[in-house]
Parts: structure tokens; sequence; C-alpha cells
């Protein structure tokens, strides 16, 4: 059986955006999303076998988070770079410098978009998009600090409003995510530049956000738990 043109697709993408959907887009949804399977497949064994990590792996994403991204941007369905994807979680800065540029290596082709230069909505990381057999496969590289403020702003948007993930929600909250991202991103300058003379410093202030972030976190899943519990 013939694999469906891209226009087909992007068409397909035209109905789930304004949900004129029939139960045959949804099999050919699904037939679209199974066919990431091998460049997934592919990346994963890349990722364990070069660098020596597990990943976190998504094979597919799910019909109703393509459906909303569809609604949310404007985008076409082929362009969409995280159909599938995994998520590498490192200690710390150079760590996922490091990492990066062995991907860049290990990987034919790959394109680098790095959320530290330019945050979304305070969300900062560097994905690896690597293209394998015709399909983008995203790489998520985040470091530890990354990592807890991205389950923080998740946390937040399953508590106190979704459209927090997308830069909306009451301005409180988005002022304190913007503040904290803003530390993350100072810690990162002082990993970065060697002339520092104050490593202790630096410990102590990722040791401190860290702590910071753990705790809203868990003060977040605890009020999450009550509201069900309710």
């Amino acid at each position: 059986m013939a694999s469906p043109s891209k226009t087909s697709i992007d068409q397909l993408g035209d109905r789930l955006r304004s949900s004129d959907v029939s139960d045959a887009d949804l099999r050919l949804l699904d037939n679209y999303r199974r066919s990431f399977a091998e460049a997934y497949e592919h990346v994963i064994s890349t990722v364990r076998t070069v660098l020596g990590f597990e990943p976190t792996g998504r094979p597919a994403k799910s019909t109703t988070s393509i459906t909303e991204k569809l609604q949310r941007e404007t985008i076409r369905l082929t362009q969409m770079q995280d159909i599938a994807g995994c998520r590498l979680v490192v200690p710390d800065i150079q760590t996922q410098e490091d990492v990066v540029d062995a991907l860049r290596h290990a990987l034919d082709r790959v394109a680098i978009v790095d959320r530290r230069k330019h945050p979304s909505h305070g969300y900062r990381a560097v994905h690896v998009i690597a293209t394998v057999g015709g399909k983008s496969i995203e790489i998520q590289v985040r470091t530890a600090l990354q990592h807890l403020w991205a389950e923080f702003s998740e946390k937040l948007a399953d508590v106190v409003d979704p459209d927090i993930k997308y830069g909306g929600g009451p301005p409180e909250t988005r002022s304190l995510l913007s503040e904290y991202s803003g530390l993350v991103g100072d810690v990162e300058r002082f990993e970065l530049d060697t002339s520092k003379t104050e490593p202790a410093g630096v410990a102590d202030l990722k040791k401190r956000l860290r702590g910071l972030l753990e705790r809203e976190v868990a003060r977040l899943v605890k009020r999450g738990r009550d509201v069900v519990s309710d």
C-alpha cells in the first residue's frame, strides 16, 4: 500500500484543525503516527549506544495533542517536528553542550533549536531535531534545573490554568515563571563562564534554586491531590 502524499496529510491536518474529522481520518492519522516508529527506534538506539543514556521516549504524539497543536499554531501537519521524540535530562549546562554536540555528530541530518538563547514563555532547553528517512524526531535535552522548571510549569498548568504552558494564565503566575526561568539562566551563564572565581557561590545558588523548584512542584502536586479528593 502506497504511503499517503504530503498533500493528503496536510489536508488531514486542516480537517483536524476544523474538527471536521471522520473515522477514516482517524485511521489515516493513526497510520501516519505509526509511520514514525522506525525513525524513532533508530534515534533511541543511537542515544543509548553512542551516549550511554536511557531516554524518556514517546513513540507517537496523541491524537488530542496533535489536534490541539494544529488549532493553537499556524503549522501544517507535515511540518510538525515532535510527532515522535524523546527527552534527556543531564546534570548541568556543560553536559548539555557535550550531549548536543555528540548528537550532532552521531545523526546524519540534525537541526538545533536552542531555547536557552530564546526561551519559549520561560521554557529553557535545547531541542535536537533529527531527520531519519524523511521523518523528524525531536530530542529534548534539558539540564536538571531546566527540567524542574518545566515540571513546575506543567503542574501550574494542571492546577491553575492550562494556558500557562503557552504564555497565558494569570499575570502573577507568568511573572513567577519568568523570574524562576531568569534564575535558571543566571546559573547557566555562571556555569559556562570559566572566568568566574566563585564556583562555591554557583553551587550554592544551584542548590537553593533546585530546592525551591522541588518544593514548588511538591506543593502543586499536593494541591492537585487535594482538589481531586474534594
